[in-house]
């Protein structure tokens, strides 16, 4: 399954929208998962990326939201632009596979040094005893990887959100917003309009 290409075209055309609003982090979403408990967590995190294929973010994949997407690969997506016309939102929901190592590769290698030896540092989501062990282990990983570039670690990756939903959400005056609903079903993208 492929976004359609009239989605796409829509999503992009709104972001570099969004950039150009003065949105200070148009590429800010919040992601949502559910474990095999069901409960649901969210935080935000970047878009680093969006195709015909999906959504692409990444993170440690020991993570929270790594463990809950092992477990549970569905993930739900909002971004929200205040900034944008009268506020703009965009739902998206879908199944989430890992990107291929070539991919986690490339945007690995294309980040700052300080944030690349973060990765390795950090142990996203576990407890921290104190901010000098954390700056402990940076120093350790700067000096394991002085003098080279640093790997992407096994542990980090990037995943990729393939909707089979898509809701585009326009501010309205009186809370009578415009509400574009895209779904996929029965192996075709379908449009409809929602009640605000």
């Amino acid at each position: 399954m492929h976004l359609d290409p009239a989605i796409l075209e829509t999503f992009r055309a709104l972001l570099a929208e969004a950039g150009a609003s003065g949105e200070p982090e148009p590429t800010a979403m919040v992601l949502s998962t559910a474990g095999a408990d069901g409960r649901v967590t969210s935080r935000t995190v970047l878009l680093k990326d969006v195709d015909a294929h999906g959504f692409v973010f990444y993170t440690n994949t020991r993570s929270h939201k790594g463990v809950q997407l092992a477990e549970h690969p569905r993930a739900a997506l909002l971004f929200l632009w205040k900034a944008l016309r009268n506020q703009v939102q965009v739902r998206v929901e879908g199944a989430v596979e890992p990107v291929d190592a070539v991919e986690a590769d490339a945007y690995f290698a294309s980040r700052a040094r300080e944030s690349q030896v973060g990765a390795w540092a950090s142990e996203q989501s576990q407890p921290l005893v104190s901010r000098a062990q954390l700056e402990a282990r940076i120093a350790e990983f700067e000096q394991r990887f002085a003098g080279g570039p640093v790997p992407r670690p096994p542990h980090w990756s990037g995943y990729r959100v393939r909707p089979d939903a898509v809701e585009f959400w326009y501010g309205v005056a009186h809370r009578l917003h415009e509400r574009h609903q895209h779904r996929f079903i029965d192996g075709a993208w379908q449009h409809g309009l929602l009640y605000p």
